[in-house]
């Protein structure tokens, strides 16, 4: 059976080098293999659990994120980029699901405690955030996804999916299996899975200002770059550096390419070269800062201009993710129809 792919992000800012190398860039790449069907969700509902005071903000982000993944290289002939506020089955779906999930479970996704956390709600917890995790297991599975591109801080909600969909079985007991079980597809580089931020923070993020954003232009990159943390003991150049984290390093490991090293600083073949003389001594912050911000103004140029393109027609993005979001509602129909049946919600089946 061919992949079908499905995977999204929240509307709460233009997308970032954490998305990027996190999962568009594995999107690119998967969009040109042998698949089925791909969808990609533009998450609003998901975001307005927790801004759900500044709807503004995410109506506003939807045409944001609907661009950054086109001038990234979506090819929105393959892929099926779709609002999940305008595909209603989901949130039918959600209902129903939420029946086979415990609060106390929800309570110890890994993911969920460590959200919570960062946005003080430990002791007053939204019942949409905390059950958020089951509006995406309707997302996944209304899709009937196999393949689902994440980075790794969302690996519990894709197992989450998978007792969800365990639970529905175990329940309703399907004469067919309604749903496919999803896997989740992460990055092969590590770093590339959970980007950490320009301040040395575990994440990069849109909440904590500690990221690089797709569309920034050249001067707010190389302003960005140069601020960001490395070895605090690394005074002097003559200093032995610590590379284990050190975030210029960490960015190097995954945007670093030999290529670039003929290209922007010959004296080094390769990383691991660079690396040996930082630890050594000898080598400044700042030739490396240099080096890193040569690479990303070489990968986020073509992105930014392809955006500015892009914002001349807005409309015509509207239009497709509108007429998207109704070619994604008629499949999901289609798996709400089947749950239903195996639920026993067929009640047309009562007229006599």
């Amino acid at each position: 059976m061919k992949e079908i792919i499905l995977t999204g992000d929240r509307p709460t800012g233009n997308l970032h080098l954490g998305h990027y190398v996190g999962s568009v860039q594995n999107r690119v790449a998967l969009q040109n293999t042998d698949f089925d069907k791909f969808y990609i969700m533009i998450a609003d509902t998901q975001a307005l659990t927790d801004n759900f005071n500044n709807v503004d903000k995410v109506k506003n982000n939807i045409i944001q994120v609907a661009m950054d993944y086109i001038s990234a290289g979506i090819d929105i002939n393959k892929v099926n980029i779709f609002i999940q506020s305008q595909v209603p089955e989901l949130f039918e779906m959600t209902s129903y699901f939420l029946n086979l999930v415990t609060v106390s479970r929800l309570q110890r996704n890994p993911t969920i405690k460590e959200e919570l956390k960062q946005r003080d709600f430990v002791k007053s917890i939204p019942v949409g955030f905390l059950t958020y995790p089951v509006s995406q297991a309707a997302d996944i599975l209304a899709f009937k996804t196999t393949l689902v591109p994440v980075g790794e801080d969302q690996l519990p909600m894709v197992e989450q999916t998978r007792e969800v969909l365990q639970s529905f079985n175990n329940t309703y007991k399907p004469q067919n299996p309604i749903f496919n079980t999803p896997k989740a597809f992460l990055n092969e580089n590590k770093i590339c899975q959970r980007l950490p931020g320009l301040d040395g923070k575990i994440k990069m993020s849109k909440s904590a200002g500690n990221a690089i954003y797709l569309c920034d232009d050249e001067k707010t990159i190389k302003e960005k770059v140069m601020s960001a943390y490395t070895d605090p003991d690394h005074i002097r150049v003559s200093d032995p550096g610590k590379i284990e984290g050190n975030i210029v390093f960490a960015y190097l490991d995954a945007f670093a390419k030999e290529e670039h090293f003929k290209k922007y600083l010959p004296d080094y073949r390769n990383l691991d070269e660079l690396k040996a003389h930082y630890r050594k001594g000898g080598l400044g912050d700042v030739k490396v800062k240099l080096f890193l911000n040569n690479i990303l103004q070489e990968l986020l140029a073509p992105i930014r201009e392809k955006k500015l393109e892009l914002e001349k027609n807005v409309n015509d993005i509207y239009n497709l993710l509108f007429e998207n979001s109704l070619k994604a509602s008629l499949v999901a129909k289609a798996t709400l129809e089947e749950m239903k049946e195996a639920m026993g919600l067929n009640y047309l089946k009562l007229l006599k």
